[in-house]
């Protein structure tokens, strides 16, 4: 590599460093795929350690803001069956629908209920969402380190267009791998919740956190999501699969 052409990849990479947008973009262009599954375990844990455990099975077609999700608890008995439909927008919040098979009823997601958990799990409704860089700012915070890996620290808030729950969140992104390693969201200065990604590993060349834990700081409570049997790029799934026919054929 010649002088001229080393300058060149020194100054994108220190212009890259220094723009928030440009970084968390870099996260979301290395980590699209066509589509995704995988199996989920979840183990519960509430305020008093108390322990439960759920399993649930994971679909998207698309990607970002141009995606659609199912998602849909497999055990234990008395949820089997129960069922979240997410269309993912660029422009808007998603809309979601919820199937209960013991009622024989869907429901659409409110959004003044995105807020609320997700089935005595610590995933609100809006989390289950795919954050697409496009309905937020952002601000770089400055840089710190997290489980010995030298993170990115931004500070990110909804556009107008997008409702939240979340006044502003703070992200820490890996720097050698672009990666989420936590999230947390607040209302104001108080934390709501905490999203940690850890166990990385190159899935289909998609670095991916096999592990998630949501700790929810107005119950004390938290949720571990392990995910088994990931693949990317599945070429099975189809549009009519993600409708509301067929959240309730299940």
């Amino acid at each position: 590599m010649n002088k001229q052409l080393a300058a060149v990849v020194l100054f994108a990479a220190a212009a890259l460093a220094q723009d928030p947008r440009q970084i968390v973009e870099e996260v979301q262009k290395r980590t699209r795929s066509q589509s995704q599954r995988y199996e989920g375990t979840l183990r519960v844990i509430d305020g008093r350690n108390r322990i439960s455990e759920k399993r649930w099975r994971y679909e998207r077609l698309g990607s970002f803001g141009d995606s659609k999700a199912v998602l849909r608890f497999t055990a234990p008995a008395e949820v089997k069956g129960v069922a979240l439909l997410i269309h993912n927008h660029k422009e808007r919040s998603s809309d979601q629908w919820m199937w209960t098979p013991a009622l024989q009823r869907d429901r659409r997601i409110a959004l003044q209920d995105r807020s609320t958990r997700f089935f005595g799990t610590d995933f609100s409704f809006e989390d289950l969402e795919e954050r697409d860089a496009s309905q937020y700012s952002f601000k770089l915070l400055g840089e710190e380190t997290v489980n010995g890996a030298a993170c990115w620290k931004i500070e990110s808030r909804p556009v107008s267009t997008k409702t939240s729950q979340y006044t502003h969140s703070t992200l820490w992104i890996r720097k050698d791998i672009y990666v989420y390693v936590r999230i947390e969201g607040f209302k104001g200065s108080s934390l709501v919740r905490r999203i940690e990604y850890s166990g990385h590993e190159k899935v289909k060349n998609i670095w991916t956190a096999r592990l998630l834990t949501v700790f929810d700081a107005g119950r004390n409570s938290r949720t571990e999501l392990k995910l088994d049997r990931l693949e990317y790029d599945v070429t099975d799934l189809k549009q009519e699969d993600f409708t509301l026919q067929a959240l309730r054929r299940g």
